[in-house]
């Protein structure tokens, strides 16, 4: 276990400002749209699906820029990269106050995608295995534990804000935030040491570790996992409250009832931080997939009464913050530590591609047959990605 002056003086400080940094940026950049779209449609005269289509073509832009990002980071450190992704998105975000044709509000939305790129968990955990290497596990755990409280954060807080002043001034005070917290502790207080460096201070040899190599069927069997999970927590997050709704339940409980994925959530990482190290992290992505078909299961024998829906929350909540975790630790695990950000890149640019259209053909699929129809194609997704974690094969001495 890491000792005190280890996250004061040594490795594990990355994990106390990144930790910081996650919770800031997922709170400025990823959570607020879904409060301030209709506030812009309104103003603008857009309607909300345009509106929020700049929010999609930020999470397409953020994948294809993902593996130059990663790249950049695996060359010149977390310590060097981040800080520019933080003050482009205080630029994209004060750019966003003051656009009022629709062209030039899409192509915030792009500087906004790169932003994303390189502030949210595939920079932060590419940086951690940089500075971690083999090692990097425990530590990306450990941040995922503090990046789950950042929706929890973020929309009291943007609502406190919005009644104190409007999306307008919201969005300046998070710029500045970016610019004058986020980009100086990234540049700042991150830790410039790699792997070596950490490796000489570790005081038991660790035995070799066989990898596969990142390319041919293992890589594209994790990639495609991994993209295809992507629907889920998207679409979902952008459905399961209307789910809950026509189903009958009622706004209030119903809000209730989302609210406790973001515990579960943590919960679930808590437990893996503390008792599943010695797990291989493709067993936990596939235990995550397993536990997350339980709650679609659930939820087609009971119907999404209440104890089902509350039980389905509750097993989304825990299933996804371990697929989280199993994000960073699997290529970790499976690939090596060589060329780890360009790796996490690769694989985040289908992720992200697949996390922007969820919302919209899920919608579709609603639209165009009914809710059971989009709970089967939603849970059709997690048997293809765990088809996909128990095709892999890990490698062996």
């Amino acid at each position: 276990m890491p000792q005190l002056r280890d996250f004061i003086f040594g490795p594990w400080r990355a994990v106390l400002v990144l930790g910081v940094t996650q919770i800031l940026t997922w709170g400025i950049l990823f959570y607020p749209p879904v409060l301030m779209m209709p506030l812009i449609a309104a103003e603008r005269g857009w309607s909300l699906a345009f509106s929020m289509s700049g929010f999609s073509l930020a999470l397409l832009t953020a994948g294809f820029c993902a593996p130059t990002i990663g790249s950049l980071i695996d060359r010149h450190g977390g310590h060097t990269v981040m800080p520019f992704g933080s003050l482009l998105g205080a630029a994209g975000v004060v750019a966003l106050v003051y656009v009022t044709h629709p062209l030039a509000y899409l192509a915030v939305w792009m500087v906004l995608g790169a932003a994303i790129a390189a502030n949210l968990y595939d920079p932060a955990f590419a940086t951690l295995g940089r500075i971690f290497g083999v090692l990097a596990r425990k530590p990306i755990t450990a941040l995922t534990l503090a990046g789950g409280f950042a929706s929890t954060v973020s929309w009291p807080v943007t609502q406190a804000l919005l009644t104190q002043t409007d999306w307008r001034g919201t969005y300046l005070i998070y710029a500045g935030v970016l610019a004058f917290v986020v980009a100086p502790l990234h540049a700042f207080a991150l830790p410039r040491m790699r792997v070596a460096s950490v490796a000489a201070t570790e005081s038991r040899a660790l035995p070799p570790t066989p990898t596969l190599p990142p390319h041919g069927l293992p890589f594209i069997l994790v990639a495609a996992g991994f993209a295809v999970y992507a629907f889920v927590p998207s679409g979902l997050a952008a459905h399961m409250l209307a789910f809950f709704g026509r189903a009958g339940i009622d706004p209030g409980t119903a809000v209730l009832l989302g609210a406790l994925f973001g515990p579960a959530q943590v919960a679930a990482r808590v437990l893996e931080f503390a008792f599943a190290g010695n797990m291989h992290p493709l067993s936990i992505a596939r235990f995550a997939l397993v536990t997350l078909l339980c709650g679609f299961v659930l939820i087609a024998v009971a119907g999404l009464t209440v104890p089902a829906a509350a039980a389905f929350a509750l097993l989304f909540g825990a299933a996804n913050g371990l697929v989280t975790i199993t994000r960073g630790a699997v290529p970790l695990a499976l690939f090596g530590a060589q060329g780890y950000g360009r790796l996490l890149g690769r694989i985040a640019k289908p992720f992200q591609v697949m996390q922007a259209l969820a919302p919209v053909l899920l919608a579709f699929v609603i639209e165009r047959f009914s809710d059971a129809a989009g709970l089967a194609v939603t849970a059709a997704c997690v048997l293809v990605a765990l088809a996909c974690m128990a095709a892999i094969r890990r490698p062996r001495v």
